[in-house]
């Protein structure tokens, strides 16, 4: 395999970096969430959940701790998810043209922008981690050095695998379409029901059970799993809630993720060489 796709990672992280004002709202929109939302919604839920029971022995979580997770993986999909837009304005301005003409796999340019979203959302992520850490979220709490770095390293897994998925889902979209109206339309209807029918900010396990077989199909409720898995434990409450995930259920979120992956990365694999470019 040629080394091609290089060029095109570090091209997407030349425009990420020169484009001062998508740098700067990717950076801070994330942890204006944690802060504002974040902070306002744990003085509410601490107050209702004081007469709330705890299950003696396991960690009692607040909601900041509890939705820092859930801001984390719905940082890495909004990156990833309008990370292929990029894309349109290549085939508009005639530049994908010249790459498709080049001697470059087409699978090539794929990959180099799945680098690009995965390195963006590792960014905010870790930037999420550190920040949410300074306003009191109890990550890796009781955790030694060493399985911090495990943690972290298998939060960054998790992470990698679903903004990969969802970074040739964008990607996939944009070579099909011919506007740039049309991309985002449809990143808008994707987004809401991802985030809202998943457990990134609240239990589903009060949702009507139509809801909670949507939330069993959503990717972005692997991701969450595998954050609190990683960053909380393997049991802990919230929310008047008991969460205890096993090794096997952690198993299953990545598989999930990786076949997810998968599957994205056919269907850009296909737009890329069926795409009708001026």
């Amino acid at each position: 395999m040629g080394r091609e796709f290089l060029t095109i990672y570090w091209r997407e992280m030349i425009r990420f970096v020169r484009f001062k004002g998508q740098f700067f709202a990717a950076l801070v929109q994330p942890a204006l969430w944690l802060l504002l939302f974040g902070i306002a919604m744990t003085s509410n839920f601490n107050n209702d959940l004081l007469q709330t029971p705890t299950v003696p022995g396991v960690m009692s979580v607040e909601y900041l701790t509890f939705m820092a997770a859930g801001v984390m993986a719905m940082t890495a999909l909004f990156t990833c998810l309008f990370g292929g837009m990029g894309l349109l304005f290549d085939k508009n301005w005639g530049i994908m043209k010249e790459m498709l003409a080049s001697p470059m796999p087409s699978y090539h340019i794929q990959i180099g922008v799945g680098l690009g979203g995965v390195t963006k959302s590792f960014i905010q992520v870790g930037l999420i981690m550190v920040f949410g850490l300074v306003l009191g979220v109890e990550f890796f709490s009781g955790f030694s050095a060493w399985e911090t770095i495990i943690a972290i390293l298998g939060i960054f897994a998790f992470v990698m695998v679903f903004a990969a998925g969802f970074i040739f889902l964008s990607s996939g979209l944009a070579m099909r379409v011919e506007s740039m109206e049309s991309v985002q339309a449809m990143m808008t209807l994707l987004t809401l029901p991802l985030m809202f029918s998943s457990n990134a900010l609240y239990s589903t396990s009060s949702f009507p059970s139509w809801l909670q077989a949507i939330s069993s199909v959503n990717p972005l409720t692997y991701l969450v799993n595998g954050i609190r898995y990683f960053a909380l434990g393997n049991e802990f409450t919230a929310m008047g809630t008991h969460y205890e995930y096993t090794g096997g259920d952690i198993i299953l979120s990545f598989i999930v993720l990786l076949v997810f992956a998968g599957l994205t990365f056919v269907f850009a694999w296909r737009a890329f060489r069926t795409a009708k470019v001026t």
